[in-house]
């Protein structure tokens, strides 16, 4: 379980996240919805400790993540996979490398084991194959696929992804949103994706909330958040469909 209380977060004078609590249970996917540059991609920072709150705590299993050192970091970040806006794939490293990546960071594992463990997840996200294939040539939609196969790497207990879908076609859209449900279904994973696309929002999420102004707006379910009555949630709703 994620748990923030009171979070805040100021870059200077700019408040982005206004002593807000959340709690996210495990094995929950959450979308995380707002205008563009309202504090979505910092909120994942956040959790992964990437940045630090104003005030406030964030704890994940009952532990602030605020008050662990840096062994404790380590440990805590090997709980997470990160899917990022970019998939940022390391340009001069083959698809086995990027993916490998993470596990070669333990320094603990065999190199046969590492080999299996890359294959099981390039079939997880049907690339199967392109072990040997360098990341320009990808397409873009391989690209992310390959991002979400070395965020699984780890066995990561939590998943966050930072707009997974953004500049992608429909179809290839939808391709990696049947794999972010797929992965729901498989795992007791927790996944927070930020996104602003409501195919994606609609198509993957049990729960929506909506950051606004540094406050969040408790949206519900699909179908709670489709029939809003606020205002805010219902304009940005209703746009997206038009």
């Amino acid at each position: 379980m994620i748990l923030l209380k009171k979070l805040t977060k100021k870059f200077g004078d700019k408040v982005i996240l206004s002593s807000v609590d959340l709690e996210i249970s495990s094995g929950e996917t959450l979308a995380v919805i707002g205008p563009s540059g309202c504090g979505k991609s910092t909120l994942l920072r956040l959790i992964l400790r990437l940045e630090t709150p104003t005030e406030g705590s964030i704890q994940v299993d009952d532990v602030d993540i605020e008050k662990i050192d840096e062994d404790g970091l380590n440990s805590y970040r090997q709980k997470i996979g990160m899917v990022f806006q970019s998939a940022a794939l390391f340009d001069s490293m083959t698809v086995f490398e990027n993916v490998a990546f993470g596990l070669r960071e333990r320094n603990e594992l065999p190199e046969s084991k590492i080999k299996d463990i890359v294959k099981e997840k390039l079939q997880f996200v049907e690339l199967e194959g392109s072990e040997e294939l360098m990341p320009s040539e990808l397409s873009g939609g391989m690209q992310k696929r390959v991002s979400i196969a070395r965020a699984l790497a780890t066995e990561p207990q939590i998943i966050l992804y930072d707009e997974p879908t953004t500049g992608l076609d429909p179809i290839t859209s939808t391709t990696i949103e049947d794999l972010i449900n797929k992965l729901s279904k498989s795992a007791s994973v927790t996944s927070i994706v930020v996104t602003h696309q409501l195919t994606t929002i609609f198509r993957t999420a049990h729960r929506i909330i909506m950051l606004d102004k540094g406050k969040f707006i408790e949206c519900g379910d699909v179908e709670q958040t489709k029939k809003s009555r606020d205002p805010i949630v219902h304009k940005f709703i209703t746009a997206g469909l038009d």
